[in-house]
């Protein structure tokens, strides 16, 4: 379906944003399709409302499955719910939206074929790179590497707290910085100007994860009443 017609309303995309991804959040289990429901499950118990589904090791079939049971949770609990990459799968699977890299389908492109309201997010490095993707129709962009990680072997060399400031008064769709990010520093990434933050390791790595999301929301909360 064509989204050249007139955009409905998107949800925000703000505060946290969980990337749920079976090498976190499924390790060991028997049956990683559980896990990530389970794990999904006290994420939004704890308040995560932004939800990025990203699944490099499932093959097709067992990742659009898996997408479908994930993005019917997100609905029912009223969230955002985001498929890594594959726009093919985000489309069948009722999700909310795509985000996609820089060498992933072309945002121009992709946005001819998503429905109005269906969100696009951009990874983005650089002011460059970001100011691009808002004029080709990105909904936000994902800024970092912001620190260092170890959940991406190929994310790029961390570039700290300053990226996120220049992004963000670069552009005027949110910018939500990824790469490193935790409970302990989160304050300075907010207060650096992000529109929210992407956690993968300190939120999905471990058991918690309820608790963890209920931090990480608690902290939004008292730093965007501080703005």
């Amino acid at each position: 379906m064509s989204g050249t017609g007139p955009r409905r309303s998107r949800p925000p995309v703000e505060g946290l944003y969980g990337i749920l991804d079976p090498a976190v959040a499924a390790v060991g289990a028997p049956d990683p399709g559980a896990a990530l429901a389970e794990a999904l499950a006290a994420a939004l118990a704890g308040g995560c409302r932004v939800i990025q589904y990203r699944d490099k090791q499932a093959s097709p079939a067992a990742v659009l499955a898996r997408a479908r049971l994930l993005a019917r949770a997100c609905r029912d609990a009223d969230a955002v719910f985001i498929v890594n990459d594959r726009l093919d799968i985000a489309i069948l699977s009722g999700a909310s939206g795509c985000h996609l890299g820089q060498d992933d389908l072309p945002l121009a492109e992709a946005r001819r074929i998503t429905s109005p309201g269906f969100l696009l997010g951009a990874s983005t490095h650089d002011v460059v790179e970001a100011r691009r993707a808002e004029a080709e129709g990105a909904d936000y962009v994902g800024v970092g590497a912001v620190f260092p990680t170890t959940s991406k072997g190929d994310a790029a060399e961390p570039r700290g707290l300053r990226l996120v400031a220049e992004v963000a008064a670069a552009v005027t769709i949110p910018a939500i910085a990824i790469s490193g990010i935790t409970r302990r520093n989160v304050r300075d990434v907010i207060r650096a100007g992000a529109s929210g933050f992407a956690v993968i390791s300190d939120l999905f790595g471990g058991p918690g994860i309820r608790e963890r999301a209920e931090e990480f929301a608690r902290i939004w909360d008292e730093e965007t009443r501080r703005r």
